[in-house]
């Protein structure tokens, strides 16, 4: 199957505020990012704060133009394009569901005029075909009519996500990118909001790509998992597969640090801060706290390995076998334990 959206090679390096007045440092914020959506499937995207995860997200959609490398949409390249198509294409093809719907919603707009805005700047049918349009988007998302003329300000944390779900859903996106889309709710409300996002991807057919710290919800939404370290992909995985067969020792320490009511593990224990993105190590990014790390690992930055099964790849040296636990990585791991 054809991909959607394609990223090759994908840099995106920023200005940071430090440095000298003549030279100020850089922040390495996506490196030599190589990803495909298929239509209909769904990517989670996993890492630590600053790993790149929402660097990664505005690429897809647009919103970020890489330094180097490409963007593809259905096989062309988004960033040749003239800006009237791409702002086209990129606008009626994709959507996006930030993090916070508080500063994501213009306050002073109704519900109405929020989900009217994208069909009156896309041009999208007749002024009755819009009314229409948004009246058939709250009842899609669960918000009743009475709402249509209410302010963000009136609206709950919950019924605010489901406006901005909403307006993502506007223009029928074939991809939808959700970062973050439910750390500013409370508890009580995240389901209902990931249960809304499965029910809309299964209907509507969209492509989903998930991006978030709770990485046990990217497990069970996902079909894919990309695992993210210091600005690169160092793993993807089929969701199945990801927190038992995982091969970069990273994944494994990331997956069990979450914690688990039916088979509890402790975390694999990791020794050292996160490196900074304006000085990444050489090498192999992970290597500074990775306990598996030599040589090699400080000289070259290793190529993708595929594992055994297909659609699993990870960039790592010296890989976690596929059949060694969890388990007993953590306890090799424990210094108390260790032989």
């Amino acid at each position: 199957m054809n991909a959607l959206v394609e990223l090759s090679d994908a840099h995106v390096v920023h200005k940071a505020r430090s440095g000298s007045l003549f030279a100020r440092d850089r922040v390495y914020a996506l490196t030599g990012a190589d990803l495909a959506i298929a239509p209909g499937e769904t990517v989670g995207v996993v890492g630590e704060s600053g790993c790149g995860k929402s660097t990664l997200a505005k690429v897809l959609v647009g919103v970020e133009r890489p330094v180097r490398g490409t963007v593809s949409f259905r096989g062309r390249d988004l960033w040749a394009m003239p800006a009237a198509e791409r702002r086209r294409t990129v606008g009626g093809s994709t959507g996006m569901i930030f993090q916070d719907p508080s500063t994501a919603l213009n306050r002073r707009l109704t519900v109405r005029q929020i989900l009217r805005d994208p069909l009156d700047v896309h041009e999208r049918g007749t002024r009755r075909q819009r009314d229409d349009r948004v009246r058939e988007l709250m009842a899609l998302v669960g918000l009743p009519r009475a709402l249509a003329g209410a302010v963000p300000g009136q609206l709950s944390g919950g019924q605010r996500q489901r406006v901005a779900i909403a307006r993502a859903l506007t223009l029928e996106p074939d991809l939808v990118v959700a970062d973050e889309p439910t750390s500013a709710l409370d508890v009580s409300v995240r389901a209902q909001i990931l249960n809304l996002l499965l029910d809309l991807k299964e209907r509507l057919g969209l492509a989903l790509v998930f991006v978030s710290h709770d990485i046990q919800t990217v497990r069970r939404m996902s079909d894919r998992v990309i695992t993210m370290y210091l600005g690169r992909i160092v793993e993807e995985s089929p969701a199945a597969l990801v927190t038992d067969r995982a091969r970069h020792p990273y994944t494994r320490a990331l997956f069990s640090a979450t914690p688990g009511l039916l088979d509890p593990v402790d975390p694999i224990p990791l020794s050292g801060p996160v490196p900074s993105a304006t000085r990444p190590p050489s090498g192999c990014p992970f290597r500074t706290r990775c306990w598996k790390a030599d040589g090699t690992c400080a000289r070259e930055m290793p190529a993708f390995s595929a594992a055994s099964a297909p659609g699993h790849r990870f960039r790592c040296h010296h890989p976690v076998r596929e059949d060694e636990s969890t388990r007993d990585l953590v306890r090799r791991r424990d210094p108390m334990e260790a032989p």
